[in-house]
């Protein structure tokens, strides 16, 4: 799949009624392609009502959810196979959709085989076939992010994938049709789905009323935390690229659009193949999410597990200023026990169905346990609790921060050829951005530790403990001096 040049993408888009409007698509250093201005562009003094349209796409041109139901409608074929295949969520629709108009481009299908053409069919042709996104890396590149929160996270979404594809495969096999199509000449291979995800996911956008959708060439439109033009839809629904108020571009600069400002390095690295230069720097913050690890042996463990209802996260940010939150809802239901007064019921109801419960000093908190910290908050047991899940969740970062250390992938970086030089890049960025989180997460915890070891709630239970101890320590040297008698 050759990327074809600028001249081909403007008559493209001339042909599906796209207007380009002082702007044009052009190839960018570092970045692929991208959008540039052909003239001095000012919205210094200009209205909202005032503002350049820049691109304007017909709105028949955007691919969504509705659009794979449209274009079922339309072919007999493909509303065999959506029937069949589809329907399980939007993002998986438009990959069949586009997985159709991958295989419709191959021409060695069977003489007669007709699969109903679409825009996107032609638009296909001007995506790459490496995103960069980590699910697009080599098991080698995958490898450089041992230690840090993507390592996981990549890891279930390529599994995922393969179930997605094999599911696509399993139900699709035995449609004779489909079977020409997808299996036959040019087989499909999972690969080809996990660049359909890639693609998907690096450039789908949030439109104001057509919710989460791929638009044809404005998607060639870069990233900046600094953008300059931002999308919308207008009273025809057709989506327009506006520049912003009080913006001075001049001629031949790039016109870029923002992703998302707060999303955490690691999630734009996973969904859009790169890291801004700014997120290089340590002093701007950020923030990151990490599973819940609990390596304590709890005999309640899976019931609380069961009992939460998802995967347990924890999710750190540092601010500019350097303070530092966190989250993880899951730790304070993980740091209680029954002899704080947490029990666990199974009952069965009047037809039999059994059900896990969850009690808090007799009370029924099934229905609260996802926000636990909200049922102890007013209790004088709050301020252990927390205590008790600052030093679990300081442990669990302290042994991340020796894994993003480990010389292996510093190793890696410098020896393997076969790693490509932006995976490196990209990789020793995010390692770097979460290693400066996780330093003053693990900093700011031990200093919470000591405020709330004061607490007076803290101290009288320690203090019950050692009374506690010395009460069982007299009693077995009273018991000692009664065996000596004895004896």
């Amino acid at each position: 799949m050759s990327r074809p040049d600028p001249y081909a993408v403007a008559a493209a888009s001339k042909l599906r009624g796209v207007a380009f409007r002082d702007v044009e698509c052009k190839s960018i250093e570092g970045k692929g392609w991208g959008l540039t201005t052909i003239k001095d562009l000012n919205t210094r003094n200009a209205s909202i009502d005032d503002l350049p349209k820049l691109i304007t796409i017909p709105h028949d041109l955007v691919l969504n959810q509705q659009t794979v139901d449209e274009y079922a409608k339309g072919s007999v074929e493909f509303k065999e196979l959506y029937e069949a295949v589809g329907r399980q969520s939007p993002r998986r629709d438009v990959l069949l959709f586009l997985l159709v108009q991958l295989a419709r481009g191959n021409p060695d299908l069977p003489s007669g085989t007709r699969i109903v053409s679409h825009s996107w069919t032609e638009y296909l042709k001007f995506l790459p076939e490496d995103v960069l996104v980590p699910t697009q890396w080599s098991t080698d590149e995958r490898k450089l992010l041992d230690g840090t929160s993507l390592q996981a996270a990549v890891t279930a979404k390529l599994s995922a994938l393969t179930s997605e594809f094999d599911y696509v495969y399993d139900k699709s096999y035995n449609m004779p049709f489909w079977y020409d199509v997808l299996w036959e000449t040019e087989p499909r291979r999972v690969q080809d789905w996990i660049m359909l995800d890639a693609w998907y996911r690096s450039r789908c956008l949030e439109l104001p009323r057509s919710g989460v959708s791929m638009v044809p060439y404005l998607d060639m439109a870069n990233h900046s935390s600094n953008p300059t033009a931002y999308y919308d839809e207008d009273r025809r629904d057709d989506v327009v690229l506006l520049l912003r108020p009080g913006m001075s571009v001049r001629k031949g600069e790039e016109i870029t659009i923002s992703y998302g400002t707060d999303k955490p390095a690691a999630e734009i690295l996973f969904t859009y193949g790169f890291l801004e230069s700014t997120h290089d720097n340590k002093s701007k913050g950020g923030s990151l999410v990490l599973p819940f690890e609990d390596k304590r042996h709890d005999p309640l463990a899976r019931a609380k597990l069961v009992a939460f209802g998802e995967p347990p996260k924890v999710h750190v940010s540092v601010d500019e200023e350097g303070a530092v939150a966190w989250e993880c809802p899951f730790a304070y239901l993980a740091c209680v026990n029954e002899e704080d007064g947490l029990e666990f019921r199974v009952l069965q109801d009047v037809e039999g169905n059994r059900e896990l419960r969850v009690f808090w000093h007799e009370e029924d908190v099934t229905d609260r346990a996802s926000d636990f910290e909200a049922v102890i908050r007013e209790l004088p047991i709050y301020a252990l609790v927390r205590l008790r899940a600052v030093a679990i969740l300081q442990g669990c970062f302290e042994e991340r921060l020796q894994q993003l250390g480990s010389q292996p992938f510093y190793d890696a970086l410098g020896s393997n050829p076969a790693v490509r030089e932006h995976c490196k890049v990209a990789a020793a960025a995010l390692r770097e951005i979460e290693t400066a989180i996780l330093e003053k997460a693990v900093e700011a915890m031990e200093t919470e530790k000591a405020a709330l070891i004061e607490d007076e709630n803290v101290a009288a239970y320690f203090g019950s403990m050692e009374i506690a101890e010395s009460d069982l320590v007299e009693g077995a040297a009273a018991n000692d001096e009664e065996d000596d008698d004895f004896s």
